[in-house]
């Protein structure tokens, strides 16, 4: 009887398993497959001691590394990346904060989810998954030490689109994406992922902490 359970119950893990294996590797292509995505998002960071904080507008993301988050809440908030510099410009402080696109410790940063360079196995370890009314939740652990977040939370729609992203910072910050309206592959002007600083703000070298904004 003992063996019989045991049986079972590895049966029961292996294809649970092979489950997690299939979507992972669905989603995996879905995105690696495209050359750009255009989403509507809306962001909220959150830190322990502090008010959340939760912002809105649309997202471009071209293949290898470029995005923009062009923001429409709050009014004119820019977050550009031309795959070698991120700038972050934000009208309150009449600033652009500037840096090297592999340095960068900004929580967009884990939104290479859907840049086209995928890899689930090569980043991740510990997939967890857990069924939802709009789809499956997948949590992960990043395998090096040195990612600026400690976990990630994503849900799985049935089209494999990604609908929702929780990333937990190192410093217990989280942030939340909710995304929809997704459009795979459209057209986008090269003039999206250049940046351009508006005339009399200030540029200074240096990202604000993971996920936070002036």
């Amino acid at each position: 009887m003992t063996r019989w359970v045991l049986s079972l119950c590895l049966t029961a893990t292996l294809g649970a398993a092979a489950d997690t294996t299939a979507l992972l590797k669905a989603v995996q292509d879905r995105y690696n497959r495209a050359q750009t995505v255009q989403v509507l998002f809306q962001q909220t960071y959150s830190a322990q001691g502090r008010a959340s904080r939760t912002e809105s507008g649309e997202l471009f993301l071209r293949k290898p590394g470029r995005m923009r988050w062009q923001y429409d809440s709050p009014q004119g908030k820019l977050f550009v990346s031309d795959g070698k510099q991120v700038y972050l410009y934000t009208p309150a402080s009449n600033r652009v904060e500037k840096m090297r696109a592999r340095d960068s410790e900004d929580l967009r940063a884990p939104l290479a989810f859907l840049l086209g360079e995928l890899d689930f196995w090569r980043d991740f370890r510990r997939f967890v998954t857990r069924p939802e009314e709009a789809g499956i939740s997948i949590s992960a652990e990043p395998k090096s030490d040195q990612a600026p977040y400690t976990q990630v939370e994503f849900l799985v729609t049935p089209a494999n689109q990604i609908s929702y992203l929780r990333i937990q910072g190192q410093d217990q910050s989280v942030m939340e994406f909710r995304f929809k309206a997704e459009k795979l592959n459209p057209r986008l002007a090269d003039g999206l992922f250049r940046f351009q600083p508006p005339a009399g703000v200030e540029v200074v070298e240096g990202v604000s902490e993971p996920g936070e904004a002036p």
